[in-house]
């Protein structure tokens, strides 16, 4: 399993598909964590916006400027710290960030389908429609053995699914400090 240096302040990407809770729990951890707080969403080109508005999902190209920025504002923490909530889809996406960040751990946010279209359903003034959560589905790689992070159940309240994420990073950290 991989070591983070729990000397650093943390640098957690909040990952997972549309609709799961990202962005709450991210807000919440930083809150909790005292760090930057970032939204890999204000990220996106333009281009990827426009594309994703037009029901089309991204692809590898599309994302890697993308993934390149929210690599770097994670380095930009290194020292300070930060969480930011980002799909990170595929291991080869989380591969960037890793490149960009090496400390980087990250809480992999997870619910059912029906929850998660009925999240995205309710949800106003978003790039992302509901009609791209079957594509963000079926690219999901869970978190390898090898990878630094833990998964989590968002199906709860946003407060207690946020209590026990910082709890699981906390954990991470005592495990791998000690």
């Amino acid at each position: 399993m991989p070591v983070r240096d729990s000397h650093r302040p943390p640098r957690v990407v909040v990952m997972g598909v549309s609709g799961v809770g990202k962005s709450t729990v991210a807000r919440g951890l930083a809150e909790r964590l005292g760090v930057a707080l970032g939204d890999a969403d204000d990220l996106h080109p333009a281009a990827n916006i426009a594309k994703m508005s037009a029901g089309v999902p991204l692809d590898d190209a599309d994302r890697r400027p993308w993934l390149e920025a929210i690599g770097r504002w994670l380095h930009e923490r290194d020292d300070t710290g930060g969480v930011i909530a980002c799909s990170a889809l595929k291991r080869s996406h989380r591969d960037i960030l890793r490149a960009a960040c090496p400390g980087v751990v990250f809480l992999h946010l997870s619910a059912g389908r029906e929850l998660l279209a009925r999240r995205l359903g309710g949800r106003t003034g978003h790039f992302m429609p509901a009609s791209l959560l079957g594509s963000q589905l079926s690219e999901l790689e869970p978190l390898g053995p090898d990878e630094p992070g833990v998964a989590l159940d968002a199906a709860g309240e946003p407060d207690q699914v946020t209590r026990t994420a910082a709890e699981l990073l906390d954990r991470w950290d005592d495990r791998d400090s000690g």
